[in-house]
């Protein structure tokens, strides 16, 4: 067995880079990648912490030497915020799909983050206008830097805005990225960043939508990212109604995000209302844009294909193959 390898934050953010990232992703939606349901299991506390161990397996099914085996392991234990750690926390173990041998130990947070961003990214080389230049970030938290990088690989972004509820945050990564070069800014008032904007990117955890439908303009793309159950949405009925609707995976997006369930059940949604999932599009099974006027909404809450994917990268850079 050769040597197990434990692969930082720093070392993935050394190997990565979005073009290459979302190229992989493109790939893996056409390849043969087997994904069992995630299997989410409850962790009962002493102290009545609703606490929770979720497993995210997946595995390349090419029949060569090559195939790989991932499973990711995340824990949320909700109390960590008043202990001043992180709730959400991941490892990501790789192994050989050919002779299960356990091949790398990797960062789940630092995986989990770029190949979040990497399929908004690239949702939006399908979807969103090519002239698109213009971005608005709604949300200032760990994940919303990453957006901004990987939507400007795709689209000549010139300008980014962000929301958020505490403006010193939205201060605060407007700055970093002033500091890479990006011309950003923080705007206080959520509706003028969204109608500013040829692209809205969300990744919030805000209990009512904040991406309303009053604010699109025709043109733009929206990318929701924030909300993980059916209770939670991001976009109201109204940006529902006037998009024309993508979801990373059909199956995942249809019993997940509240931002599909919902206007699925109320009828806001029809049946057929979502135009394509990213296999389809990477597929050249859905159509993508149909117009510069039209107005695209793409919904994801992941799957496993997409950390498998970001983790083969990262073991393909590692060996310098």
């Amino acid at each position: 067995m050769s040597d197990l390898r434990f692969v930082s934050a720093g070392e993935i953010a050394g190997l990565l880079t979005f073009p290459a990232l979302i190229d992989a992703l493109d790939a893996a939606f056409r390849r043969r990648i087997v994904t069992p349901v995630r299997h989410h299991h409850a962790i009962e506390r002493p102290d009545g912490e609703e606490a929770m161990l979720l497993l995210m397996p997946a595995w390349t099914a090419d029949g060569t030497a090559d195939d790989v085996l991932g499973t990711k392991l995340v824990t949320v234990f909700p109390g960590n915020a008043a202990r001043g750690a992180d709730s959400v926390i991941g490892l990501y173990v790789l192994n050989s799909a050919a002779t299960g041998e356990p091949l790398a130990v990797m960062d789940g947070r630092a995986l989990t983050v770029w190949r979040t961003a990497a399929a908004s990214a690239l949702a939006a080389r399908y979807l969103a206008r090519a002239d698109a230049s213009r971005l608005a970030v709604i949300g200032a938290g760990a994940l919303a830097p990453y957006l901004a990088r990987a939507h400007a690989s795709v689209r000549p972004i010139r300008s980014i805005t962000i929301w958020n509820r505490t403006l010193a945050k939205a201060e605060a990564l407007a700055e970093t990225l002033k500091a890479e070069g990006f011309d950003a800014r923080a705007e206080p008032d959520r509706g003028t960043a969204i109608a500013g904007a040829d692209i809205v990117a969300s990744a919030t955890l805000s209990p009512e939508p904040l991406v309303e439908g009053r604010y699109l303009r025709p043109g733009q793309h929206v990318d929701l990212v924030g909300g993980f159950t059916p209770a939670m949405r991001e976009a109201d009925d109204e940006a529902i109604r006037r998009a024309r609707v993508y979801v990373d995976t059909r199956a995942g997006a249809g019993k997940e995000a509240g931002d599909i369930v919902v206007p699925l059940a109320t009828g806001v949604l029809a049946t057929d209302g979502i135009h394509g999932d990213l296999f389809e599009l990477a597929g050249g099974i859905a159509k993508g844009r149909g117009s510069a006027e039209e107005i695209t909404l793409f919904k994801s809450v992941g799957t496993a294909i997409e950390d498998l994917a970001c983790a083969e990268l990262v073991w393909k850079a590692l060996r310098g193959s």
